[in-house]
């Protein structure tokens, strides 16, 4: 059986046992363009140059006409049948000469923790992953493609990754002797470089319910490396109010839904009830939806009462504009774990829904002080206009004879004894043994929460 015939099966039996499998994406292959300076490989006669100071392996999958190649300082050339390398003169286009080199990009500058750089090997439509779990999870299979070079950075951070198995070169590494002689080979030295270390368990998630993923320490190394193209800060939020869930880089637009579980929920067949009974709807269909346990924020966990370290969280978020389509899902969650929450084995629910789209669809520009002046500003048109047919109409009112006014000396005098007005428990509170306390408010955000636990019922709040 080939390499490739024992990938297939090998994630055949991933399949079988539940196992989540993330895909390395970047190659460092001659023939990709995405990997030459000029974005096209080299052409006819044209001159060849490799990082000097880099170490790399490279596979060649067609033959090529160069005129002259600078070698890195360590690496190799592997030859795909039919491959290889023949002499021709320089090119007599002007961006195919010596003085226009093919220059062949960083390979270093592919890194294990930059979630760009993998794929799930078990997506379905409608599925996503938080940032943190875009990147391989304890207890993930990893695949680098036979049929493709690569170079993968372990670090910046130097601490260790762990995985459930390795597959590069046709290889299986299930057992961390194995993996530790396969890294310190050439062929090992030649992929992986950087100051972190890689292992793995063989141990699978043996919990139903999901297990944590196991990438909060790397979180900030991750959500570095996916911000560097736009400089280390996140794009501003379409929406008023927005949501960061845990395990995300940056604020998002949609819905939260937290599940606290008992023993009988199965994680696998929630997600496949949210794909089959929710997501399949034509109401649902612009939707997206990430499923996962999650460790549950210390102060929750305190606020609640619930001893539980981790939840269920539901991710809701919208593909294209915000038509509100995520909270409406998210309130049919909480309807549906009302109904069937013991059966499924959820425990409680709560919900939390960003705010409005901002004006335009873009919230660049716009800041809190802003939001506030022009709403300020509105009202107070709103104000003086009201005031203005307010006094209008009572001019014509009185100048019908429909209304009069009298002067103070010619009211009626209050008769002895009689009240002068009502008692209103709000202003003398003191007065009155039923008088209840206004309620708490807090003006602070304007996104909505829902709540529901199956043995007490619904409700809602304005957080």
């Amino acid at each position: 059986m080939g390499a490739r015939g024992r990938v297939l099966l090998w994630l055949q039996l991933c399949a079988l046992t539940q196992a989540a499998y993330k895909v390395w994406v970047p190659n460092t292959n001659f023939d990709d363009a995405t990997n030459w300076s000029q974005n096209r490989t080299p052409c006819t006669g044209a001159a060849v140059e490799f990082p000097a100071d880099k170490t790399l392996s490279v596979l060649v999958r067609e033959g090529h006409s160069i005129s002259d190649m600078l070698l890195p300082l360590d690496g190799e050339f592997v030859l795909a049948p039919g491959a290889g390398f023949g002499a021709a003169d320089a090119g007599s286009r002007p961006d195919c000469g010596p003085a226009a080199r093919a220059r062949f990009l960083d390979p270093d500058r592919f890194l294990w923790l930059d979630p760009r750089l993998w794929r799930p090997g078990d997506a379905a439509r409608g599925l996503f992953s938080v940032d943190a779990e875009r990147v391989p999870c304890r207890h993930d299979d990893v695949v680098f493609p036979a049929a493709a070079s690569f170079r993968v950075g372990l670090g910046p951070g130097a601490g260790t990754v762990r995985v459930r198995s390795v597959q590069a070169l046709g290889q299986t590494f299930a057992r961390d002797e194995d993996l530790a002689a396969f890294l310190a080979s050439r062929a090992g030295r030649l992929r992986f470089h950087g100051p972190g270390a890689l292992s793995v368990d063989p141990e699978a998630c043996a919990d139903p319910s999901g297990c944590v993923c196991g990438n909060a320490e790397a979180q900030p190394w991750i959500c570095a490396a996916l911000l560097q193209p736009l400089g280390g800060s996140c794009p501003q939020a379409t929406c008023l109010e927005p949501l960061r869930p845990e395990g995300q880089c940056c604020d998002l637009c949609g819905a939260v839904v937290s599940l606290t579980h008992g023993s009988a929920f199965d994680l696998q067949k929630y997600r496949a009830r949210l794909l089959h009974a929710f997501l399949a709807l034509p109401q649902y269909q612009g939707l997206q939806v990430a499923v996962s346990k999650v460790l549950r924020p210390p102060g929750l966990r305190e606020a609640s009462g619930t001893k539980a370290d981790t939840e269920i969280q539901v991710v809701l978020v919208e593909a294209g504009p915000e038509t509100g389509g995520a909270g409406r899902l998210a309130r049919a969650l909480l309807e549906d774990i009302a109904e069937h929450g013991e059966a499924l084995g959820v425990l409680s629910a709560t919900a939390r829904e960003s705010g409005a789209p901002v004006w335009g669809g873009t919230a660049a520009g716009l800041n809190a002080p802003a939001r506030a002046g022009l709403a300020g500003g509105l009202a107070a048109s709103g104000l003086v206009v009201l005031m203005v047919l307010l006094a209008g109409a009572l001019l014509l009112l009185r100048r019908e004879g429909r209304l009069r006014w009298r002067r103070r000396d010619e009211a009626d005098p209050v008769r002895a004894g009689a009240p002068r007005g009502f008692h209103n428990p709000l202003f003398y509170a003191a007065d009155s043994a039923e008088a209840l306390p206004a309620p708490k408010s807090d003006q602070r955000s304007s996104s909505r929460s829902y709540f529901l636990n199956p043995l007490f019922g619904e409700g809602e709040a304005e957080a």
